[in-house]
């Protein structure tokens, strides 16, 4: 048996229109899985028709994640275009901003915190009770950072809201383990992608300074992404639950 064959199984990912996101939500479908995405951006509209080109069965939600209402709607639309059935859900979308830490907004950090940590609380408790309905085992995954572990420059909403990720990721696994569902988290290392676009402009020094301290000595990409996802989303992960997993080059023991 493959252990990581996802034939059958129905998947949402949110904010997969482009990065990481897409890089996950390809990585399932190239493993089987059906796939919604859940995003913001009409993009993703475009990126479901084209995978479904290629062969792959994707749908698209568009929804603000950052708003109550709006966020329960699109999981309920997702479900339905997966036939009433869920196995696997991947809180991927995120946001950032960047101010000093002393000037940070007020209303800067609540955008940040209701999308990077409340949608994704919401989320988690939604496909919980999906799973606990279906009579079904279920995969939750979440996406930390290296925030989680560390703290950063002027991101104080981000490293909170991503520590915050890591631990309800531990906390509902200790309610959620024994009805079969199995919450983790992956924690990317410095990623190649559009939030980071600012950093990767070889002209920065940090680039250079971030590049050196990686033992694989270059940055990831969304394809990086695609092997610890399948493994969470797949029977081959069973047993673990409650981890946060680094995908991160070595960034992290260095």
């Amino acid at each position: 048996m493959n252990m990581f064959d996802l034939t059958g199984k129905k998947a949402i990912v949110t904010g997969a229109a482009q990065g990481l996101s897409f890089g996950m939500a390809e990585g399932l479908m190239e493993a089987g899985a059906e796939v919604c995405i859940i995003d913001i951006n009409p993009k993703a509209e475009e990126v479901a028709k084209k995978m479904c080109e290629k062969g792959f069965k994707c749908h698209s939600v568009i929804g603000n994640l950052g708003d109550d209402k709006q966020r329960v709607e699109a999981f309920d639309r997702s479900v339905a275009l997966l036939g009433n059935h869920l196995d696997i859900i991947v809180n991927s979308a995120g946001v950032q901003k960047r101010h000093k830490s002393e000037e940070f907004p007020l209303d800067d950090w609540r955008f940040v915190l209701d999308i990077n940590l409340t949608a994704v609380f919401v989320l988690c408790q939604l496909a919980a009770k999906q799973y606990i309905k279906q009579g079904t085992k279920g995969k939750i995954i979440n996406l930390a950072s290296m925030l989680a572990f560390f703290g950063g420059y002027t991101v104080p909403a981000y490293a909170a809201s991503k520590g915050a990720v890591a631990q309800i990721t531990k906390a509902f696994c200790n309610e959620w383990a024994e009805k079969g569902i199995n919450v983790n988290a992956m924690a990317p290392g410095y990623m190649d992608t559009e939030m980071n676009v600012a950093l990767t402009d070889p002209s920065n020094p940090r680039y250079m300074e971030i590049t050196n301290r990686i033992p694989a000595k270059r940055w990831g990409t969304p394809d990086d992404m695609k092997g610890t996802t399948v493994f969470l989303a797949s029977s081959a992960s069973d047993y673990l639950n409650g981890a946060v997993i680094p995908v991160d080059g070595g960034y992290l023991v260095k």
